[in-house]
Protein backbone atom coordinates (compact mmCIF):
# COMPACT_ATOMS: atom_id res chain seq x y z
CA UNK A 1 0.00 0.00 0.00
CA UNK A 2 1.07 3.57 -0.39
CA UNK A 3 2.06 5.73 2.74
CA UNK A 4 3.61 8.52 3.66
CA UNK A 5 6.19 8.19 6.29
CA UNK A 6 9.84 9.78 7.76
CA UNK A 7 12.87 8.25 9.39
CA UNK A 8 14.34 11.02 11.01
CA UNK A 9 13.09 14.00 12.78
CA UNK A 10 13.58 16.78 10.10
CA UNK A 11 12.23 20.65 9.58
CA UNK A 12 9.50 20.38 7.34
CA UNK A 13 11.22 22.51 4.49
CA UNK A 14 13.84 18.90 3.74
CA UNK A 15 12.31 16.87 1.48
CA UNK A 16 12.82 13.88 3.57
CA UNK A 17 10.81 14.82 6.48
CA UNK A 18 7.85 13.53 4.68
CA UNK A 19 8.61 10.69 1.97
CA UNK A 20 6.04 8.92 -0.44
CA UNK A 21 6.97 5.11 0.28
CA UNK A 22 5.47 1.53 -0.04
CA UNK A 23 4.13 -0.36 3.04
CA UNK A 24 2.83 -4.21 3.47
CA UNK A 25 -0.95 -3.51 3.89
CA UNK A 26 -1.89 -4.50 7.81
CA UNK A 27 -4.41 -7.30 8.54
CA UNK A 28 -7.61 -6.80 10.97
CA UNK A 29 -7.40 -9.13 14.10
CA UNK A 30 -9.22 -9.17 17.64
CA UNK A 31 -11.19 -5.95 17.86
CA UNK A 32 -9.49 -4.06 15.15
CA UNK A 33 -11.08 -2.87 11.98
CA UNK A 34 -8.81 -2.17 8.72
CA UNK A 35 -9.82 0.79 7.07
CA UNK A 36 -9.38 2.21 3.68
CA UNK A 37 -8.56 5.59 3.85
CA UNK A 38 -10.55 8.44 1.80
CA UNK A 39 -9.39 11.14 3.59
CA UNK A 40 -7.52 12.64 6.25
CA UNK A 41 -6.96 15.97 8.00
CA UNK A 42 -3.77 17.42 10.09
CA UNK A 43 -3.42 18.76 13.29
CA UNK A 44 -0.55 19.94 15.68
CA UNK A 45 -0.18 16.64 17.05
CA UNK A 46 1.22 15.67 13.42
CA UNK A 47 3.94 17.88 13.01
CA UNK A 48 5.05 17.94 16.72
CA UNK A 49 5.51 14.13 16.31
CA UNK A 50 6.77 14.63 13.19
CA UNK A 51 9.41 16.67 14.52
CA UNK A 52 10.10 15.36 17.27
CA UNK A 53 9.11 11.76 17.88
CA UNK A 54 12.29 9.45 16.88
CA UNK A 55 11.78 6.39 15.25
CA UNK A 56 13.39 3.08 16.59
CA UNK A 57 16.11 0.52 14.80
CA UNK A 58 15.60 1.21 10.92
CA UNK A 59 11.19 1.29 10.49
CA UNK A 60 9.43 3.95 8.45
CA UNK A 61 7.15 6.04 11.15
CA UNK A 62 3.97 6.93 9.78
CA UNK A 63 2.03 9.60 11.23
CA UNK A 64 -1.46 10.85 11.31
CA UNK A 65 -4.85 11.40 12.93
CA UNK A 66 -7.51 11.89 11.51
CA UNK A 67 -9.21 9.70 8.92
CA UNK A 68 -12.63 8.88 7.29
CA UNK A 69 -13.04 5.81 5.05
CA UNK A 70 -14.43 2.41 4.24
CA UNK A 71 -14.28 -0.93 6.56
CA UNK A 72 -12.20 -3.49 4.06
CA UNK A 73 -12.21 -5.98 6.59
CA UNK A 74 -12.78 -6.96 10.76
CA UNK A 75 -11.16 -9.18 13.07
CA UNK A 76 -12.80 -12.07 14.81
CA UNK A 77 -14.07 -9.75 18.00
CA UNK A 78 -15.75 -7.07 15.87
CA UNK A 79 -19.07 -6.49 16.93
CA UNK A 80 -19.63 -2.72 16.26
CA UNK A 81 -18.87 -2.43 12.87
CA UNK A 82 -19.14 -4.56 9.25
CA UNK A 83 -17.54 -4.38 6.13
CA UNK A 84 -18.53 -1.63 3.98
CA UNK A 85 -19.28 0.53 6.96
CA UNK A 86 -18.32 4.22 6.16
CA UNK A 87 -16.42 5.37 9.53
CA UNK A 88 -14.21 8.37 11.02
CA UNK A 89 -11.99 8.60 13.52
CA UNK A 90 -8.75 9.74 15.28
CA UNK A 91 -6.77 6.93 16.10
CA UNK A 92 -3.67 5.30 18.79
CA UNK A 93 -1.14 7.62 19.12
CA UNK A 94 0.92 4.26 19.79
CA UNK A 95 0.13 2.98 16.34
CA UNK A 96 0.90 3.67 12.96
CA UNK A 97 -1.22 6.68 11.43
CA UNK A 98 -3.50 7.48 8.71
CA UNK A 99 -0.97 8.80 6.22
CA UNK A 100 -1.58 5.48 4.20
CA UNK A 101 -4.25 3.41 1.87
CA UNK A 102 -5.18 1.48 4.65
CA UNK A 103 -4.97 1.39 8.37
CA UNK A 104 -5.96 -0.99 11.58
CA UNK A 105 -7.40 0.88 14.59
CA UNK A 106 -9.37 -0.73 17.60
CA UNK A 107 -13.35 -0.17 17.08
CA UNK A 108 -13.88 1.24 20.64
CA UNK A 109 -12.09 4.27 19.22
CA UNK A 110 -14.26 4.75 15.61
CA UNK A 111 -17.75 6.03 15.23
CA UNK A 112 -20.51 5.96 12.07
CA UNK A 113 -19.14 8.64 9.61
CA UNK A 114 -21.68 11.45 9.20
CA UNK A 115 -23.65 10.37 6.44
CA UNK A 116 -24.20 14.31 5.36
CA UNK A 117 -20.80 14.83 5.03
CA UNK A 118 -18.24 14.20 2.06
CA UNK A 119 -15.56 12.08 3.48
CA UNK A 120 -13.02 15.00 3.39
CA UNK A 121 -15.30 17.21 5.14
CA UNK A 122 -15.93 14.31 8.00
CA UNK A 123 -11.95 13.94 8.02
CA UNK A 124 -11.87 17.62 9.69
CA UNK A 125 -13.84 16.65 12.21
CA UNK A 126 -12.54 13.19 14.67
CA UNK A 127 -10.03 14.34 17.03
CA UNK A 128 -11.08 18.05 17.74
CA UNK A 129 -14.50 17.10 17.89
CA UNK A 130 -13.14 14.18 20.54
CA UNK A 131 -10.60 16.76 22.37
CA UNK A 132 -13.54 19.51 22.76
CA UNK A 133 -15.96 16.96 23.85
CA UNK A 134 -13.58 15.58 26.39
CA UNK A 135 -12.96 18.93 27.84
CA UNK A 136 -15.75 20.29 28.14
CA UNK A 137 -18.07 17.73 29.55
CA UNK A 138 -14.94 14.92 31.23
CA UNK A 139 -12.68 17.19 32.37
CA UNK A 140 -14.81 20.61 32.89
CA UNK A 141 -17.77 18.90 33.88
CA UNK A 142 -19.81 21.73 32.33
CA UNK A 143 -23.61 21.75 33.03
CA UNK A 144 -25.27 21.83 29.85
CA UNK A 145 -28.62 23.87 31.70
CA UNK A 146 -26.83 26.43 33.44
CA UNK A 147 -27.40 29.36 31.94
CA UNK A 148 -25.89 31.48 34.65
CA UNK A 149 -22.08 30.84 33.83
CA UNK A 150 -19.44 31.61 31.09
CA UNK A 151 -16.26 30.22 29.30
CA UNK A 152 -13.19 31.57 27.86
CA UNK A 153 -11.82 29.85 25.05
CA UNK A 154 -8.43 31.37 24.32
CA UNK A 155 -7.31 30.50 20.81
CA UNK A 156 -10.79 29.47 19.46
CA UNK A 157 -10.83 30.03 15.99
CA UNK A 158 -8.25 26.76 15.36
CA UNK A 159 -9.80 23.34 14.80
CA UNK A 160 -10.71 22.73 18.88
CA UNK A 161 -11.80 25.68 19.41
CA UNK A 162 -13.96 25.77 16.00
CA UNK A 163 -15.74 22.57 17.14
CA UNK A 164 -15.84 23.26 20.82
CA UNK A 165 -17.44 26.68 20.14
CA UNK A 166 -19.68 24.95 18.35
CA UNK A 167 -20.74 22.03 21.01
CA UNK A 168 -20.54 24.68 23.33
CA UNK A 169 -22.96 26.97 21.86
CA UNK A 170 -25.42 24.10 20.94
CA UNK A 171 -25.31 21.36 23.76
CA UNK A 172 -25.21 23.99 26.92
CA UNK A 173 -26.23 27.81 28.01
CA UNK A 174 -23.08 28.83 28.65
CA UNK A 175 -22.29 32.50 27.54
CA UNK A 176 -19.02 32.09 25.23
CA UNK A 177 -16.01 34.52 25.03
CA UNK A 178 -13.85 33.13 22.46
CA UNK A 179 -10.36 35.07 21.39
CA UNK A 180 -8.80 35.66 18.15
CA UNK A 181 -6.57 38.47 16.21
CA UNK A 182 -7.85 38.60 13.09
CA UNK A 183 -10.61 40.31 11.14
CA UNK A 184 -11.41 37.04 9.39
CA UNK A 185 -10.86 34.69 12.32
CA UNK A 186 -13.21 37.16 14.71
CA UNK A 187 -15.64 37.08 12.08
CA UNK A 188 -15.34 32.88 12.10
CA UNK A 189 -16.00 32.53 15.55
CA UNK A 190 -19.11 34.69 15.85
CA UNK A 191 -20.61 32.83 13.10
CA UNK A 192 -20.30 29.78 15.00
CA UNK A 193 -21.80 31.44 17.97
CA UNK A 194 -19.43 32.68 19.94
CA UNK A 195 -20.73 35.30 21.97
CA UNK A 196 -18.12 37.76 22.12
CA UNK A 197 -14.91 37.12 20.56
CA UNK A 198 -11.85 39.99 22.17
CA UNK A 199 -8.19 39.84 20.91
CA UNK A 200 -5.18 37.33 22.62
CA UNK A 201 -3.08 39.91 21.11
CA UNK A 202 -3.72 42.35 23.98
CA UNK A 203 -3.91 41.35 27.45
CA UNK A 204 -6.93 39.37 27.98
CA UNK A 205 -7.80 41.32 31.35
CA UNK A 206 -7.89 44.57 29.68
CA UNK A 207 -10.07 43.00 26.53
CA UNK A 208 -12.34 41.92 29.73
CA UNK A 209 -12.37 45.58 31.06
CA UNK A 210 -12.94 46.92 27.77
CA UNK A 211 -16.04 44.72 26.69
CA UNK A 212 -17.77 45.43 30.68
CA UNK A 213 -17.30 41.52 30.52
CA UNK A 214 -17.65 39.17 33.79
CA UNK A 215 -15.14 36.33 35.36
CA UNK A 216 -15.31 33.48 33.57
CA UNK A 217 -16.48 30.03 35.30
CA UNK A 218 -14.39 28.39 33.19
CA UNK A 219 -11.37 28.72 31.15
CA UNK A 220 -9.96 26.85 27.96
CA UNK A 221 -6.60 27.50 26.94
CA UNK A 222 -5.50 25.52 23.62
CA UNK A 223 -2.51 27.27 22.76
CA UNK A 224 -0.07 29.94 24.16
CA UNK A 225 -0.92 28.78 27.63
CA UNK A 226 1.99 29.50 29.36
CA UNK A 227 2.14 32.87 27.80
CA UNK A 228 -1.62 33.62 29.32
CA UNK A 229 -1.16 31.97 32.35
CA UNK A 230 -0.93 35.04 34.78
CA UNK A 231 -4.31 36.62 32.89
CA UNK A 232 -5.81 33.53 33.06
CA UNK A 233 -5.62 33.03 36.75
CA UNK A 234 -6.44 36.79 37.29
CA UNK A 235 -9.34 36.41 35.20
CA UNK A 236 -10.84 33.17 36.49
CA UNK A 237 -13.76 33.28 38.94
CA UNK A 238 -12.97 31.61 42.50
CA UNK A 239 -13.75 28.36 42.50
CA UNK A 240 -13.70 28.34 38.77
CA UNK A 241 -12.12 25.62 36.62
CA UNK A 242 -9.39 25.54 33.87
CA UNK A 243 -7.86 23.72 31.12
CA UNK A 244 -5.22 23.35 28.54
CA UNK A 245 -4.60 21.21 25.96
CA UNK A 246 -0.93 22.29 24.31
CA UNK A 247 2.29 21.81 25.74
CA UNK A 248 3.74 24.66 27.85
CA UNK A 249 7.70 24.01 29.35
CA UNK A 250 6.27 25.05 32.28
CA UNK A 251 3.22 25.46 34.38
CA UNK A 252 2.58 27.13 38.19
CA UNK A 253 -0.61 26.24 39.71
CA UNK A 254 0.07 28.29 42.41
CA UNK A 255 -1.40 31.55 41.38
CA UNK A 256 -4.64 29.73 41.04
CA UNK A 257 -4.70 28.29 44.53
CA UNK A 258 -6.33 31.50 46.56
CA UNK A 259 -8.94 31.04 44.43
CA UNK A 260 -9.42 26.87 44.94
CA UNK A 261 -9.48 26.72 40.75
CA UNK A 262 -8.97 23.43 39.95
CA UNK A 263 -6.96 22.40 36.85
CA UNK A 264 -7.23 19.95 33.82
CA UNK A 265 -5.56 18.63 30.82
CA UNK A 266 -7.20 16.85 27.77
CA UNK A 267 -5.51 14.54 26.15
CA UNK A 268 -7.34 13.12 23.59
CA UNK A 269 -4.92 9.95 23.15
CA UNK A 270 -5.10 8.56 26.60
CA UNK A 271 -7.89 6.18 26.59
CA UNK A 272 -6.27 4.50 24.00
CA UNK A 273 -2.99 4.91 24.84
CA UNK A 274 -3.82 2.91 27.78
CA UNK A 275 -6.94 0.83 26.84
CA UNK A 276 -8.96 2.32 29.53
CA UNK A 277 -12.31 1.03 31.40
CA UNK A 278 -14.25 3.67 29.24
CA UNK A 279 -12.24 3.50 26.06
CA UNK A 280 -15.78 2.52 24.31
CA UNK A 281 -16.70 6.59 25.14
CA UNK A 282 -14.63 7.58 22.10
CA UNK A 283 -16.98 5.51 19.97
CA UNK A 284 -20.00 7.09 21.85
CA UNK A 285 -18.84 10.30 21.45
CA UNK A 286 -18.42 10.05 17.85
CA UNK A 287 -22.01 8.52 17.53
CA UNK A 288 -23.50 11.72 19.10
CA UNK A 289 -21.25 14.58 16.83
CA UNK A 290 -22.34 11.95 13.88
CA UNK A 291 -25.73 12.48 14.88
CA UNK A 292 -25.22 16.67 15.71
CA UNK A 293 -23.94 16.82 12.10
CA UNK A 294 -26.42 14.55 10.17
CA UNK A 295 -29.46 16.67 11.86
CA UNK A 296 -27.75 20.33 11.20
CA UNK A 297 -26.80 21.07 14.91
CA UNK A 298 -22.73 21.47 14.09
CA UNK A 299 -21.12 21.72 10.79
CA UNK A 300 -17.94 20.79 9.37
CA UNK A 301 -14.89 22.80 10.83
CA UNK A 302 -13.00 22.25 7.36
CA UNK A 303 -11.12 25.40 6.19
CA UNK A 304 -8.83 24.29 3.17
CA UNK A 305 -8.21 21.13 0.87
CA UNK A 306 -4.89 20.40 0.26
CA UNK A 307 -5.49 18.00 -2.64
CA UNK A 308 -4.21 14.07 -2.84
CA UNK A 309 -3.02 12.34 0.43
CA UNK A 310 1.11 12.69 -0.96
CA UNK A 311 4.03 13.41 0.74
CA UNK A 312 4.54 16.68 -0.99
CA UNK A 313 1.04 17.64 -0.24
CA UNK A 314 1.47 16.71 3.34
CA UNK A 315 4.42 19.11 3.36
CA UNK A 316 2.69 22.13 2.32
CA UNK A 317 -0.15 21.31 4.89
CA UNK A 318 2.09 20.41 7.89
CA UNK A 319 4.36 24.03 6.68
CA UNK A 320 1.13 25.85 6.54
CA UNK A 321 -0.25 24.75 10.09
CA UNK A 322 3.39 25.61 11.83
CA UNK A 323 2.98 29.54 10.56
CA UNK A 324 -0.23 29.70 13.09
CA UNK A 325 -2.73 30.72 10.68
CA UNK A 326 -4.79 28.11 9.70
CA UNK A 327 -8.31 28.67 9.89
CA UNK A 328 -10.47 25.68 10.82
CA UNK A 329 -8.79 22.18 9.76
CA UNK A 330 -6.36 21.38 6.39
CA UNK A 331 -7.58 17.85 4.65
CA UNK A 332 -6.34 15.98 2.13
CA UNK A 333 -8.65 12.81 0.05
CA UNK A 334 -7.44 10.22 -2.39
CA UNK A 335 -4.59 8.77 -3.17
Amino acid sequence: MKAIGYKKNLPIEDVNSLQDIELNTPKATGRDILVKIKAISVNPADYKVRAGMPVEGDDWKVIGWDATGIVKEVGEDVSLFKVGDEVWYAGDFTRQGSYAQYQVVDERIVGKKPSSLSFPEAAALPLTSLTAYEMLFDRLQVSKDDASKSILVIGAAGGVGSILVQLAKKLTKLNIIGTASREETTAWLKDLGADSVINHRNKLSEEFEKYNLAAPDYIVSLNATEQHADEIAKLIKPQGRFGFIDDPKTFNVMPFKAKAVSTHIEFMFTRSMFQTEDMIEQHNILNEVSGLIDNGTIKTTLGENFGIINAENLRKAHAFLETGKAKGKIVLEGF
